[in-house]
C-alpha cells in the first residue's frame, strides 16, 4: 500500500477527531470522526476558523492554538465542555505543533470524547444487568403462572357452588386479580420472543408512535427532527413500535400530556455496543421538557417494578430495553430538570440502503 494512502486510512479509521489548523487558524484537514463530532462535513468545514466550528468553545480554542503556533509548546486540556446544537459533551483536547524545520507551520488538534469510556462502561454494566434480570424474570414468571392458573380454576369452581350474589362478588374479585396478574406475567415474558426482522424505515415506526400518542394526548406538542438520509433498518416493526411507544409515553406522562416531546434521528459512526464496534449506528432520541428523573432512581429505572409514578408498573423501560437488546442495540439516557432524553442505538451496518 502506498504510504500516503496508508496514513490517510489510519486517520480515517481513528475513533478520535483529528483536525489540522494552519498559522492563519483555518482548518486544513478533518477526519471522519471529526465530522461526526462537529456534526458537519469536510466540504463545509475546510477553511473555517475555530469560532465557527466550535461555537462557544471556539474563542478559547483559538487562543490555545495561537499559543502553540507562537511557542511550539503542546497543550493538553481535560474535561472540556463542547456544545454542538442541543448536545453538550465532555472532551479531552490535545494541541500538538507541526514543525517545518525550526518553524511551526501548523497545529494538530486531537479531540477525544470522554463519553467513549463511560459509554463502554455503561454498556458492559447494562449487558450483565440485563442478563441477570432476564434470567430472574423467566424463572419468577413461570413459578407464579402455574399456581396462578390453579388459583383461578379453584375460584371458578367455588363460584359455581355459591348461591349468594354477594359471595360471588368475592370470587369475581379473585378471578379479576388472577387475570390481571396473568397479563402482567405475559408482559414480562413477551420481550423474549425473537424479533421477526424485515426491512423498515424507522421514521414510519416513529410516525405511528406519534399518531398513537397524539390521539391519547391531544394537547401534547411534537417536534420531529428526522434525518431523511438514514438507510433502512432490519428490525421487527411491532417490537420497535412497542419500544418507542413505551419511551414516548413516559415522556408524555412526564409533561402531564401538555408539554413538548421531541423525536430526533441521527447516524453515529464507529460505536461499540456489547463489545462489538459498529461502523454505522442509528440513534433515535426521545426527549421531553418535564421535571426529570429522580436522582435516587439512577440506573435502576431499567429494572422491572422500578418506577417514579404511583400508578406505574415499572415494566415499560424494562421491556423496551429487552426488545432493543434483541435487536443488538442499547438504550441510554440523560436527565436534568427541563431536559430528559432517552437515546436508542440500533446497529445499521448490515441494513440495506434505501433503493
Amino acid at each position: 500500500m502506498n504510504p500516503e494512502n496508508l496514513y490517510r486510512q489510519i486517520l480515517d479509521n481513528l475513533g478520535n477527531a483529528v483536525l489540522l489548523f494552519d498559522r492563519g487558524l483555518r482548518l486544513r484537514f478533518l477526519n471522519p470522526a471529526g465530522e461526526m463530532l462537529l456534526d458537519t462535513s469536510v466540504a463545509k468545514a475546510l477553511g473555517q476558523p475555530p469560532a465557527l466550528l466550535f461555537g462557544s468553545l471556539g474563542q478559547h480554542l483559538a487562543r490555545n492554538l495561537r499559543t502553540t503556533l507562537q511557542t511550539g509548546a503542546p497543550l493538553v486540556e481535560r474535561h472540556v465542555p463542547l456544545q454542538q446544537g442541543e448536545r453538550t459533551q465532555t472532551v479531552h483536547c490535545t494541541i500538538t505543533p507541526l514543525f517545518e524545520g525550526d518553524r511551526v507551520a501548523a497545529a494538530i488538534v486531537e479531540i477525544e470524547p470522554v463519553e467513549n469510556y463511560s459509554h463502554l462502561s455503561r454498556d458492559h454494566q447494562a449487558q450483565h444487568q440485563q442478563a441477570a434480570v432476564n434470567q430472574l424474570l423467566r424463572g419468577l414468571a413461570h413459578e407464579i403462572k402455574n399456581p396462578l392458573g390453579g388459583l383461578r380454576g379453584a375460584a371458578q369452581l367455588l363460584a359455581q357452588e355459591l348461591d349468594s350474589p354477594q359471595l360471588r362478588e368475592y370470587t369475581d374479585v379473585i378471578l379479576q386479580e388472577a387475570d390481571r396478574l396473568g397479563t402482567l406475567i405475559d408482559r414480562l415474558l413477551t420481550p423474549h420472543r425473537p424479533p421477526r426482522k424485515q426491512r423498515l424505515n424507522i421514521h414510519q415506526v416513529l410516525e405511528r408512535v406519534r399518531q398513537l400518542l397524539a390521539a391519547e394526548y391531544p394537547a401534547l406538542a411534537f417536534h420531529c427532527d428526522y434525518d431523511p438520509s438514514l438507510p433502512l433498518l432490519e428490525g421487527d416493526f411491532d417490537q420497535l413500535i412497542q419500544v418507542f411507544l413505551n419511551l414516548a409515553r413516559n415522556a408524555a406522562q412526564a409533561v402531564a400530556g401538555e408539554g413538548e416531546v421531541k423525536l430526533r434521528t441521527r447516524i453515529e459512526h464507529r460505536l461499540t455496543i456489547r463489545g462489538r464496534m459498529h461502523r454505522l449506528v442509528l440513534r433515535v432520541d426521545i426527549a421531553d421538557n418535564g421535571p426529570g428523573i429522580p436522582a435516587e432512581l439512577g440506573e435502576r429505572i431499567f429494572y422491572p417494578m422500578i418506577t417514579g409514578k404511583a400508578e406505574g408498573t415499572g415494566l415499560g423501560l424494562s421491556i423496551a430495553q429487552a426488545l432493543v437488546t434483541r435487536h443488538g442495540g442499547l438504550i441510554e439516557y440523560r436527565s436534568r430538570p427541563g431536559d430528559t432524553c432517552f437515546s436508542v442505538y440500533l446497529p445499521l451496518e448490515d441494513s440495506p440502503r434505501e433503493p
